[in-house]
């Protein structure tokens, strides 16, 4: 009997408590067979979500932030210009700048709106299958309870394991008992897990409905906003259009301003190109006679038709089609080319409101327009930064153009051109993004640096040059 009591008490630490009771409901399904197990954990978990958009929340963020700013700018830059009472083509320009700015605008809502669609779309799948797990979970937890009910107590417990046919068997019921404890308790945390996990993707999806709402208002004001621009646009178009008589005086007058800067940066450029052909005639007869007085050992003396620094340009000088490079020039002009498409802007703010090559007048009918560089429109003032190490080549003032500054880059040049001010010097070494004047604003108010890119004699597209803002 003694032994028998030790034993007793031996099982009943073994078994743990008993499990609690809980109410019972009115027609509960049998128990299934002691063999059954619970289904694997990974069952339960839901499918991962679709693959990334095509862009971030941050990247759209950005867009957003830079596309704002853009709009501030603009409307600056069209305040200056409403300052003369009287429509422009500067005014033209912005409205038409601020429109492609808010079409952005919405294309960056109409991204976010589909990216949310789809993360809402994605969380009410995995809310639903959540829910469907939550609901198996608690049928199996249910049959547990129901199972356990019936050795709630320990001798019921006792009376199952003293009936096994062996001391084997009596091991394997123990077992089972132990596992049967441990599952319930499982299967317990596992539903607590997946209401946690349930709650959390309900929050998402009632954040995300109320952020979608937000935006879909957003969306509205832009779109009202753009009507609100295109009808003002209209206005201004109209407007301009009875100025057709001004207008055509005002392109004439840019035309020989145009043309006129054309002639003085071809006639800069050719004499740089004489200029670099005749030093270098000079200095390779120069090492020629110097070799030669080496050879005879004629040292120190000096020949007769040793060239001097005053010796003339010939035709052959001035029939030279590009600029001869020393070794520090050729530094200087491997590096330019080497930054092709990341040159920083000569000016912080503003945008191209005119750009390279021949298109069409923006109000005149039939009148084609031609650009040898790209017009920076701007507030007046702003200063005009240098976009790469050079020498300034030439300072000069053009009826229609105000001050005009040129930089040297090896075989590349850059124009400046509609500057107010200049705080460079000809001859003068310049850095990078250095000052070296501000922009002036014109007659009508508006204020535009006109911005050009040469490679020898040939005109480029600065734009193609020019990095992201």
């Amino acid at each position: 009997m003694a032994g028998l009591l030790v034993l007793c008490l031996w099982l009943g630490q073994a078994l743990g408590a008993p499990a609690q009771h809980h109410p019972r409901r009115k027609k509960a399904a049998p128990a299934r067979p002691a063999k059954s197990r619970p289904a694997p954990a990974h069952r339960h978990k839901t499918r991962a979500a679709a693959g990334p958009p095509a862009k971030s929340k941050a990247q759209l963020e950005r867009e957003r932030r830079a596309n704002l700013q853009a709009i501030q700018e603009k409307s600056r830059v069209l305040d200056q210009t409403q300052a003369k009472k009287k429509v422009t083509l500067g005014q033209l320009n912005v409205i038409k700048e601020q429109l492609v700015v808010k079409q952005d605008v919405i294309q960056n809502i109409s991204t976010q709106l589909h990216g949310i669609d789809t993360n809402v779309h994605q969380t009410a799948q995995q809310v639903l299958q959540t829910q469907h797990s939550l609901a198996e979970l608690k049928d199996e937890y249910a049959r547990l309870l129901y199972t356990a009910s019936k050795t709630a107590n320990g001798f019921n417990q006792l009376m199952f394991l003293f009936a096994a046919d062996s001391f084997n068997q009596f091991v394997l019921r123990l077992r089972y008992v132990r596992q049967y404890t441990e599952e319930r308790q499982q299967q317990a945390a596992r539903i607590r897990g997946t209401q946690v996990r349930l709650h959390e993707q309900l929050t998402g999806l009632t954040q995300q409905q109320r952020r979608k709402g937000a935006l879909l208002n957003t969306q509205l004001s832009e779109n009202k906003s753009l009507l609100t621009l295109k009808t003002q646009q209209d206005e201004v178009v109209q407007q301009l259009g009875q100025q057709e008589q001004g207008l055509r005086a005002e392109l004439a007058e840019r035309q020989q301003a145009v043309e006129r800067l054309d002639h003085l940066i071809a006639e800069r450029v050719r004499e740089e190109i004489a200029r670099a052909a005749r030093e270098a005639r000079l200095a390779a007869r120069r090492e020629a006679l110097a070799a030669a007085r080496a050879r005879s050992g004629r040292r120190g003396t000096r020949s007769d038709d040793e060239p001097t620094a005053d010796a003339p340009e010939t035709a052959a000088d001035r029939r030279a089609s590009r600029v001869v490079l020393t070794p520090e020039t050729a530094l200087v002009a491997s590096n330019f080319a080497g930054n092709k498409g990341r040159l920083p802007w000569p000016v912080g703010r503003g945008f191209i409101s005119q750009r390279f090559g021949r298109h069409p007048h923006p109000v005149l009918r039939h009148v084609m327009v031609e650009n040898r560089g790209i017009d920076i429109q701007t507030g007046a003032g702003e200063p005009v930064r240098a976009c790469f190490d050079g020498k300034v080549l030439t300072i000069t003032s053009i009826a229609g153009m105000n001050t005009i500054v040129m930089i040297q880059h090896g075989d590349y040049f850059t124009v400046y051109a509609k500057m107010r001010s200049v705080s460079v010097s000809d001859g003068q070494r310049v850095r990078a993004r250095e000052v070296i004047g501000t922009v002036a604003a014109g007659s009508d108010g508006t204020a535009e640096l006109q911005f050009q890119v040469w490679h020898n004699a040939a005109n480029l597209n600065p734009e193609s040059w020019l990095g992201r803002r």
